[in-house]
């Protein structure tokens, strides 16, 4: 049941979400061709995964989905694609496909994707500060997604062998950080009871962990047409990955374990009365194949 109503949530919302950053996004951009790739990154697809999940929490503790919590879910995707132009870019992954299209500094150079990425950055901040929420959530969001927004620890640790312990923090940073976001924003948002908000967090550190381990096992066992990226690349480049440290079957019991945690989470919230069947369908995203389990 959780699985078809998570369904139907996600396809109602990214349909509101595309249509909201189609709306707005070249309405703010004065420059033609910066406005031009922005938009080709940000409108190039995508699960939209963080914004989503960030309007089911809001739903989950009672929050609307309206004009400001849209506004706030798309200032995410927006610092999210920031950081998937940066990441592509020669000094740093240096990759040539993103969402099964070229990479955008392949579209428009490397200055200009630079640009872009800067743009969307500074651009996700001002949509916050325009959201029509009180001043005190405002500030709060503002300073909880800029703290979620580094990417030097992930520059840092290329080229070092780093332990288990230090992988799970750099993966909590690397991508842990703005899922972890979408449980401070709702927070932000509805002010759930206090023993709520931190069995949220818990569920979204949990989560975002899970999802950069699914990450990891994608690029080893996952396939280009699928992923829309290259895959292999982690190894070839000696890349801290779940898979390279811990061997391919023990990163599918250690994203097993995350997944685990999560539910143990909501469990915890259901039993403080919150109705958390959206939540659990989002759960189905890590989804293994046959003979990858």
């Amino acid at each position: 049941m959780s699985d078809t109503i998570t369904k139907t949530f996600i396809q109602e919302n990214t349909v509101l979400l595309n249509d909201y950053l189609k709306r707005h996004l070249p309405e703010d951009i004065a420059n033609e061709q910066l406005s031009s790739a922005m938009q080709y990154s940000v409108l190039a697809g995508g699960k939209r995964l963080r914004p989503l999940l960030l309007l089911a929490m809001v739903k989950t503790f009672g929050g609307s989905i309206n004009e400001s919590t849209l506004k706030v879910a798309a200032s995410l995707e927006l610092l999210h694609t920031y950081s998937l132009i940066h990441d592509d870019l020669p000094a740093m992954d240096d990759d040539d496909l993103r969402r099964g299209i070229p990479t955008n500094h392949k579209k428009y150079g490397e200055a200009v994707a630079i640009l872009a990425g800067d743009g969307l950055l500074t651009l996700s901040f001002e949509w916050l500060a325009t959201a029509g929420l009180n001043t005190n959530t405002t500030v709060k969001l503002t300073r909880d997604l800029a703290q979620a927004a580094g990417q030097v620890s992930d520059i840092l640790g290329e080229n070092k062998q780093l332990t288990f312990k230090q992988l799970k923090q750099l993966h909590r940073q690397k991508t842990g950080a703005l899922i972890k976001y979408t449980a401070l924003a709702t927070n932000d948002i509805v002010n759930p009871e206090v023993d709520n908000q931190k069995l949220l967090i818990q569920f979204a550190e949990s989560f975002g962990l899970a999802f950069q381990i699914y990450d990891d096992l994608e690029d080893v066992v996952g396939t280009q047409q699928a992923l829309g990226k290259a895959v292999r690349k982690d190894a070839n480049e000696h890349k801290n990955t779940y898979p390279g440290l811990r061997g391919v079957p023990q990163t599918i019991l250690d994203l097993k374990k995350c997944v685990q945690y999560c539910h143990q989470a909501l469990s915890k919230l259901e039993k403080n009365h919150v109705s958390t069947e959206l939540l659990q369908g989002f759960l189905n995203y890590f989804q293994l194949d046959e003979e990858e389990k």
